[in-house]
């Protein structure tokens, strides 16, 4: 089982770093290897979305359900695809810089464990899934100074 874990600190508040990770419609606009992403259903503490996945030739779906506690978290299970395991979690955790002030900071905490359900899947997949991995949390960087600005 492979094993992803990052955490950066950001002058984004937790909200805002929140609702760009809550957004999957959104993340064939600046993820380069999600081709389309469709959220099958809704629900009052998350939703289950699908992510379609084209890069460097290989393409796959897999579908999450990912249940969320608002500007602090996002846990993701899989449903379906390639992997035979699949979880993960956004932690956003407040960073004061003035006492008495709201967050103006955050530190990212993500955490991802996955395996692919065969070894011809895991050989035609992992050096793709991989490199996703390893730079997911930079991506999710490089879109909130797309939308909030570079602070």
């Amino acid at each position: 089982m492979k094993h992803v874990k990052k955490s950066v600190l950001l002058w984004y508040s937790p909200h805002e770093m929140y609702v760009l990770v809550t957004d999957v419609k959104a993340y064939p606009q600046f993820l380069p290897w999600c081709e389309r992403a469709e959220v099958l259903e809704g629900r009052s503490n998350g939703i289950t979305a699908r992510l379609y996945l084209s890069y460097l030739g290989v393409r796959q779906a897999f579908t999450t359900r990912n249940t969320h506690t608002p500007d602090e978290r996002v846990v993701l299970e899989l449903v379906d695809g390639p992997f035979s395991t699949l979880d993960g979690t956004w932690r956003f955790v407040p960073v004061p810089v003035n006492e008495g002030l709201s967050a103006k900071a955050c530190k990212i905490e993500f955490e991802l464990r996955y395996a692919f359900a065969s070894g011809t899947l895991e050989a035609l997949i992992s050096p793709v899934f991989d490199r996703i991995a390893n730079t997911f949390v930079d991506s999710f960087v490089k879109r909130a100074e797309q939308v909030h600005g570079p602070r």
